[in-house]
């Protein structure tokens, strides 16, 4: 992609002419301005407490289970991951897009490419021509066999360090978000993540750039969607910019500082056959300050098979979803070609 049509490069430009180019303005009945939830009071997603004990690990896990059922997203506090370590994640990824754009396009993702690694603006085919208001870097993280070091940034210097550290804490986390959800929904604790792949779950980090919008009443930084993942784990720079649509609405997810957001995620509304919920979700921008996110997908390997698990089946609840490589999943879903 030439440089001019990097956002966060269509965004110094738009700023000074109080305008954004026709592709990024959104039809009425998408834009945030018209669609967001404007009451006094609005309903907020479920803060669940991560510091259980053995003594309390049911309760932790009938939290989960019932927030992935009526949500499909959630945050929690007093998760384990120390403090320092998010903000030295969050300080690479600022600098690696502070850089100068020459430096950014080096770890562009190649053109042709089926992989979305890499630094790029475009994800999934455009409908309606209508483009997104953010930029992106991809990484694979986990396990170390998925991991292509060619698309992590060189500079800042202690990008690989950060990312590594904070993939290592982050692990933990995930271990104990599928063992809970396992438990809650009368499993053993190992079978929903060995559904998922096991110790072969792929983490995918995505670092989210979206510069300020001179309308953001207009645009969308990414349109509604639900996650192709099993969970994503999210932590962002408390710019507010996350909505749900719930109870036929969209609303602002109030950003706990120091939380993780829990998508619950398309594979896991599979593998449950429709228990669980994958949250309906999109970003909206802000005309003064940059958003930032950092998403972490957690995904079967491509040719891994996902279905509805024979256990969630019965003569009274038939299988709603087709059995299929995750990586068949992704190239459907990103192509809009019917599952």
């Amino acid at each position: 992609m030439e440089e001019g049509h990097r956002v966060q490069a269509i965004a110094s430009v738009s700023l000074s002419k109080e305008t954004i180019p026709l592709e990024f303005i959104r039809a009425e009945n998408e834009q945030p301005g018209f669609t967001t939830f404007k009451g006094d009071v609005h309903p907020q997603i479920p803060i669940i407490d991560f510091s259980s004990t053995d003594l309390d690990e049911k309760k932790l896990a009938e939290s989960i289970v019932d927030a992935s059922c009526k949500w499909g997203i959630f945050q929690i506090v007093n998760h384990g991951i120390p403090l320092d370590v998010i903000k030295r994640l969050q300080k690479v990824g600022i600098e690696f897009f502070e850089l100068p754009q020459e430096e950014k396009e080096v770890y562009a993702k190649p053109c042709g490419s089926t992989s979305i690694e890499g630094y790029g603006t475009r994800l999934q085919k455009d409908m309606g021509g209508k483009k997104g208001w953010v930029d992106h870097l991809f990484n694979k993280v986990l396990p170390p066999s998925a991991v292509d070091h060619r698309f992590w940034p060189k500079n800042p210097p202690e990008y690989r360090e950060a990312t590594e550290e904070y993939a290592y804490h982050l692990q933990q986390v995930a271990n104990k978000l599928f063992e809970s959800l396992s438990i809650g929904l009368g499993l053993e604790k190992e079978e929903i993540k060995r559904a998922f792949g096991g110790d072969e779950l792929v983490y995918n980090l995505k670092i989210n750039y979206y510069p300020p919008c001179p309308c953001p009443d207009l645009a969308l930084g990414v349109p509604p969607h639900t996650d192709m993942s099993a969970f994503t784990i999210l932590v962002s720079n408390n710019v507010q910019g996350l909505q749900v649509f719930q109870d036929d609405q969209w609303i602002n997810v109030n950003n706990i500082p120091n939380s993780l957001i829990i998508h619950v995620g398309d594979q896991i509304e599979i593998l449950t056959n429709g228990k669980c919920k994958s949250v309906f979700h999109r970003s909206i921008v802000n005309k003064e300050q940059t958003r930032m996110s950092w998403p972490v997908f957690l995904e079967p390997p491509p040719d891994f098979e996902v279905g509805p698990y024979h256990k969630f089946l019965s003569e009274d609840n038939c299988s709603k979803y087709k059995t299929k490589k995750f990586g068949d999943y992704c190239y459907c879903k990103l192509n809009k070609i019917p599952q």
